[in-house]
Formats: C-alpha cells, structure tokens, sequence
C-alpha cells in the first residue's frame, strides 16, 4: 500500500506559501521522508506554460477562460505528475491546488464555488489533498508583502484590494466546509514559528 501523501499550501498572495514550502522540504527530508516540492500552475513543462499566460500582466483573460486555464494545468500536473510520485510513494508538498481555484475564480471572480469545483472535479479525476495547509494574513499585510516583493506583480497580482479581501473570505468558507482537511496557520508570525505550526498540523500524518 502507497504511503504517499499529498500536502497543499493555500493562501492568499503574500502569506508566505513558498517560504513555508520550502521549510516543509528541508523538514520533512530531515525526517527521511521522501518528498517533492511541486508548484501550481506549473510543476511540468506543459502547465508551466500555461503559468506564463495566465500570469501575463499585458494579457485580458476572462473568468471563465482563466478557471479553465487553471484547470487544464491543473489536469496535466496530476496526470504526469502527482499521480505517479503518490504511488510511488512519495510526500508531494503542492504550493497552491484546487482550493486556490474556488477562492480566486470561484469567489472573487464571482463564478460560484461549487461550479469551478466541478471543472476541477474532472481535470483532477476527484483527487483530494491529506492535509491542506491555509496560510492566513491580513489581506493588506500581504499586499504589502507581495509589493516588497523584487520581481514585477503579475496579472492577478494587480488586482484591486477587495478582490483580495474576497480571496480570503472564500478561503474561510472552504475552511467551514472542510475543517478536518483544511488546517488554519496564522502566518503573520516569523518564518520559523509557521514551519512549527505547520509540523504540528501535520503530526499525524507522519
């Protein structure tokens, strides 16, 4: 039987998801667990390129077009990758999966939660992550975070402070739905007090 796991880091832009991920990296291989440290949209070559598009500042993408976008990059990560990595038995640490969808698309695009779960539903054959890890900040906190920041803003990035302030109220609602999936870590504190946090959300599993 696979011992493989798939860990999600949520949040949103600016609470610290990569820095937290990388930390679990170094951690959990501490621990001689054999991890992989995957991103979203992205992760394989194919959906790599859809990650150049969507993030496109000089491009106008629709919100539709945009959840499906993410969602057929979401398809080829899981299918190339995800999928053979867990049952191998690997620890797949994922910055950003489905969840990411239903808050920006789903809740700040104003597409409906249930209904972007659906294309997800399909392009991810229903895969469900064991632990997702919801990174929560202020929203203005992390606008200024991202804006400190050396590269440009991408195109979501750029967006208006109540798109984010929907983002995290999203966010809240898939915590709700699913408390023992989604675990909450308040990531306004030091870099090494979120990786702690972290750990001991996912004790169990280990």
């Amino acid at each position: 039987m696979s011992t493989g796991r798939l860990i999600t880091i949520e949040g949103i832009d600016g609470a610290g998801k990569t820095t937290l991920a990388r930390g679990l990296e170094a951690a959990l291989a501490g621990r001689e667990v054999d991890v992989r440290l995957l991103r979203e949209p992205g992760g394989v070559t194919a959906a790599e390129r859809v990650r150049a598009l969507v993030k496109d500042p000089r491009l106008q993408i629709g919100a539709r077009a945009e959840a499906l976008l993410y969602a057929a990059a979401r398809a080829q990560l899981v299918e190339e990758a995800i999928m053979p990595l867990l049952d191998a038995g690997t620890w797949i640490l994922l910055d950003r999966f489905v969840d990411s969808s239903l808050a920006y698309q789903g809740a700040a695009r104003g597409l409906g939660i249930d209904a972007v779960a659906a294309i997800n539903e399909f392009a991810t054959h229903g895969l469900r992550p064991d632990r997702t890890l919801l990174l929560t900040i202020d929203p203005q906190l992390g606008r200024v975070r991202s804006h400190e920041r050396a590269e440009g803003l991408d195109r979501l990035e750029r967006e208006r402070d109540e798109f984010f302030e929907a983002v995290a109220a999203g966010y809240e609602t898939l915590l709700t739905r699913d408390p023992r999936r989604v675990r909450r870590i308040d990531a306004s504190g030091s870099a090494e007090a979120v990786l702690a946090a972290a750990l001991d959300e996912l004790a169990d599993l280990l």
